[in-house]
């Protein structure tokens, strides 16, 4: 008999997620499953937990609230840069996409929601920020080796770290 998915399991599994009006914004399909380890913070806290305690073949369909997703959408991480301090050979557009550093230095992934003739509004909040989604969630394998961490690879930062999120 198959042992039922725990914390520290590496596993596989096939998933489609939708937004609540339907839209699907990512899915496994036409692609290899989704490897990860669950419990080590590669997924959203809510595709995570949901896998706990299912086993090879268990599927099941979830609701994921924004504080088990991406969080809220902030109005705190909407900011506005002067077109003084924007570099004249910067092409800068609505729906452009940018990477800002944090105090850390971290690239930040950022967006540019408006132009004004003062500034650059550009909104720091993930895509999924606010959003309630569904997954549709099929367990393919477990008991598999994990995968080597590839430096500075989170999911949503476009480095394909990984899936799930509709990054990609």
């Amino acid at each position: 008999m198959a042992e039922t998915i725990k914390a520290g399991d590496t596993i596989s599994v096939n998933y489609t997620g939708r937004l609540e009006d339907g839209q699907v914004f990512d899915s496994s399909e036409g692609r290899e499953p989704l490897k990860f380890t669950v419990g080590a913070g590669q997924l959203i806290k809510g595709f995570d937990d949901a896998v706990v305690g299912l086993k090879p073949g268990d599927k099941t369909t979830i609701t994921v609230e924004p504080k088990d997703g991406y969080g809220e959408h902030r109005e705190d991480l909407i900011v506005d840069v002067p077109k003084a301090n924007v570099p004249d050979n910067l092409e800068v557009a609505v729906g452009k996409r940018f990477h800002l550093r944090d105090q850390s230095g971290r690239p930040v992934p950022a967006v540019v929601i408006e132009i004004t003739d003062e500034a650059v509004r550009l909104d720091a909040n993930h895509v999924m920020a606010g959003k309630t989604m569904v997954f549709d969630i099929e367990v393919v394998e477990t008991g598999l080796e994990p995968e080597a961490p590839e430096p500075e690879s989170h999911c949503g930062d476009g480095s394909n770290g990984c899936q799930g999120c509709g990054q990609h």
